[in-house]
């Protein structure tokens, strides 16, 4: 599957400050990680770290916190990973999961799918 960018806005806890950004869509990537200037300016703060295993097979810390995430009309909170400011905004699979959507490689875009519950 070739990757895409997908539009989203991101949203400090209280809705007061928001950013609508492109994001690349990954599902290879966990959580959603978006340049960690961009989260403190909408004042989002680390809540903790959790340890990241990278394509290259390297091992990291990374601060995480938490934001609206808002796509298509349809927002949850959900966790953050505060990435370098260079790196492109990631969207990853726990959002994506979150907001009941799938991949759709062909056409290159989301769309909305069924979640499993047994």
């Amino acid at each position: 599957m070739g990757t895409f960018n997908w539009p989203m806005r991101i949203s400090s806890m209280d809705g007061q400050q928001v950013r609508d950004i492109e994001a690349t869509v990954d599902t290879g990537a966990a959580y959603t990680t978006l340049p960690a200037s961009l989260l403190r300016d909408i004042g989002v703060e680390p809540t903790g770290q959790r340890r990241f295993l990278l394509a290259d097979g390297g091992r990291i810390f990374m601060d995480y916190g938490q934001a609206w995430a808002t796509i298509d009309g349809e927002s949850l909170v959900t966790v953050v990973v505060f990435g370098e400011d260079s790196a492109p905004p990631l969207l990853g699979a726990y959002t994506l999961e979150g907001l009941a959507l799938a991949v759709d490689p062909v056409e290159q875009r989301l769309v909305p799918t069924h979640l499993i519950l047994y």
